[in-house]
C-alpha cells in the first residue's frame, strides 16, 4: 500500500490514516476534541462507538477530519465524559450563552426570529381592527387582557433594526412570554398614570 490511494485496512482505515493517528495529540479542533473524550473515557475508538451507537469507522473519520459528528452526538460525548464547552466572544472574550428555551413564542406556537428585537406595543387585537367599531376594539383589547395575549412586534428591516440597537442597544435574547405580559401590563399601568395627569379632577358638588 502506497501514496493517496492507499488500501483500505479493517474498520475502514487506510494506512495513511492509521499512521496519521499514532502521530498525535492533534493541534486541537473536533479531531482532538473526539480523541481527548476517549481519553478522558478510556476507551478505545470501537469503545466509544458502541457508546454513542455508530460504527468505529465513523470514529475513525470524526479523528481523521473526513467527517465531522452531529451536534446531538457531540453533546452526547461531552456528557458522557463529563465536560462542558463554553462559548467566548472572540473579541469581548465575554460567554456566549444558546438562546433560552422559554423564550415567547407567537400565537400560532412558533418562535419569533432569533434574530429579530421583540417589544410589546400592547394587548393584542386582530388586524382587522381598523374596521371595527369604538366598543369592539376595547372588547378585543379587553379580551386579550384576561387571556394574557400581549401584541409583539420586531423590525423586519435589517436598517430600522440597526437604528434600533445603536439607540437603545442589543438585547441578549427575546424574553419569556411571561416577561412580554408583564411589560404589556406595565404599557396599561403607564397609560393611566398619563391620563390621571391629564384629565382634570371633577369639582366638587
Amino acid at each position: 500500500m502506497s501514496g493517496t490511494t492507499a488500501g483500505r485496512r479493517a474498520g475502514g482505515i487506510s494506512e495513511a490514516e492509521l499512521e496519521w493517528l499514532h502521530m498525535g495529540p492533534f493541534d486541537g479542533g473536533v479531531p482532538g476534541l473526539v480523541r481527548r473524550i476517549r481519553r478522558i473515557l478510556d476507551v478505545s475508538q470501537r469503545g466509544l462507538a458502541q457508546l454513542l451507537g455508530v460504527s468505529q469507522s465513523a470514529v475513525a473519520r470524526w479523528e481523521t477530519e473526513r467527517t465531522s459528528p452531529r451536534v446531538s452526538v457531540l453533546q452526547r460525548m461531552l456528557r458522557l465524559a463529563g465536560v462542558a464547552v463554553a462559548l467566548h466572544d472572540e473579541q469581548s472574550g465575554e460567554r456566549v450563552e444558546p438562546m433560552r428555551a422559554d423564550g415567547a413564542r407567537a400565537r400560532n406556537g412558533n418562535r419569533y426570529p432569533a434574530h429579530v428585537d421583540l417589544r410589546v406595543t400592547g394587548w393584542w387585537v386582530p388586524r382587522e381592527f381598523r374596521d371595527m367599531t369604538t366598543i369592539d376594539y376595547f372588547t378585543s383589547v379587553d379580551r386579550s387582557r384576561r387571556a394574557g395575549t400581549p401584541c409583539v412586534r420586531y423590525r423586519t428591516c435589517p436598517h430600522r433594526r440597526r437604528v434600533e440597537r445603536m439607540v437603545f442597544g442589543t438585547p441578549v435574547d427575546h424574553p419569556a412570554g411571561r416577561q412580554l405580559r408583564a411589560e404589556a401590563v406595565h404599557l396599561d399601568e403607564e397609560r393611566m398614570a398619563r391620563r390621571s395627569r391629564t384629565v382634570p379632577p371633577r369639582p366638587a358638588a
